[in-house]
């Protein structure tokens, strides 16, 4: 299944461009020498130093999203704005960003003859964590029990819409991916979160497997399928398991054992130490995930990090950033960005 690289795309629009993910792809891209254009989509604005990159602010549903993309002709749209930490966003929120922005970003993608690639970055959570599991998720395999939270049922529901934009839009190469426990560049989770608590939760009678991928390998995957023809469904995961136990070890950490029976009231109570233990991390750390990454890797993607490797980074990241301290934050001003661009009194670089 080895994909050759696709025609270069040039026009490329970004979705939750103040997010995370959003800043660092658009970083990525600006480099390139074949991407004419980058514009960017969210409510609020960027938290990175972008150059090249068009910030349009818009609601959380991209209610304008047609008009914009009719206006920039982009070839490419990454949907990175997905909404997969339930401690971020009001299950309202969450479902107006993750079900109401999706498909508004696919019926202009449909109704636009520019586009002809789309990438969606999606959750390994789609699948959730029950004992009556496979060993291995592989692409085609469905959860063992309903969905019993809104950010899951919500990404459900936002990938059942761009399956029937795949099957609408044969025309357009899309791609969705799903990213496993993410960690690495500062990128703070409620799993991140407890790595860095005194004592780490753990559930009496468990040791669940995990696997991670790295922020960098995140940003590859998506930068792969932008130069790639990879049309269809990819777990994206380090090579390997990491059982909580050992996890724990990595950080030096001793385990804060919770109860299995009231976990839940345990995570309320955790609340009051800034610990978030959202109900789809309690099934996490009780029965653990593992998914099959064969398929990408078979496509031509080739991963840094296993998922030990990128839990190793990531205790060193977090090693670095108790002895230098965090870095400093960056701060959007538009008239300052504006002149930056546009004033003719900036000398500019020599290309």
């Amino acid at each position: 299944m080895n994909q050759a690289p696709r025609s270069p795309s040039r026009r490329i629009l970004i979705t939750g461009l103040s997010s995370f993910w959003g800043g660092r792809l658009a970083l990525h891209l600006e480099a390139l020498p074949h991407v004419e254009v980058v514009v960017g989509l969210d409510t609020t604005e960027p938290r990175v130093p972008l150059e090249r990159t068009e910030f349009v602010k818009a609601d959380t549903s991209y209610s304008a999203l047609s008009r914009i993309v009719l206006a920039t002709q982009v070839d490419t749209i990454l949907h990175t704005h997905l909404v997969v930490d339930s401690t971020l966003a009001s299950d309202r929120a969450a479902h107006e960003i993750n079900v109401i922005g999706t498909m508004n970003l696919l019926a202009a993608a449909a109704s636009s003859a520019s586009v002809r690639n789309v990438v969606v970055k999606s959750s390994s959570l789609v699948y959730g964590s029950d004992r009556r599991d496979p060993y291995w998720f592989r692409e085609f395999h469905t959860r063992s029990r309903p969905a019993a939270t809104v950010v899951e049922s919500s990404l459900l529901e936002a990938e059942d819409y761009v399956r029937d934009f795949v099957r609408d839009s044969p025309h357009v190469t899309t791609t969705l991916l799903r990213f496993v426990n993410v960690v690495g560049g500062e990128l703070e989770t409620p799993l991140t979160r407890l790595f860095d608590a005194p004592l780490v939760p753990s559930i009496m009678g468990f040791d669940p497997r995990l696997q991670f991928v790295h922020t960098d390998d995140v940003v590859a995957a998506l930068e792969f399928c932008v130069d790639h023809d990879a049309p269809g469904i990819f777990n994206v995961a380090g090579d390997g398991i990491v059982p909580w136990s050992e996890v724990l070890a990595r950080l030096r950490k001793a385990a804060l054992p919770l109860s299995p029976v009231g976990t839940s009231l345990a995570a309320v109570a955790l609340r009051a130490f800034r610990l978030d233990l959202p109900p789809e991390l309690q099934d996490l750390l009780r029965y653990g995930r593992g998914v099959d990454n064969r398929r990408l890797k078979l496509a031509g993607f080739r991963y840094r990090y296993t998922s030990a490797g990128a839990l190793l980074a990531h205790v060193e990241e977090m090693r670095l950033t108790r002895t230098k301290g965090p870095a400093t934050g960056y701060r959007y001003e538009s008239e300052l960005e504006e002149f930056l661009r546009r004033s003719p009194a900036v000398v500019r670089a020599a290309t």
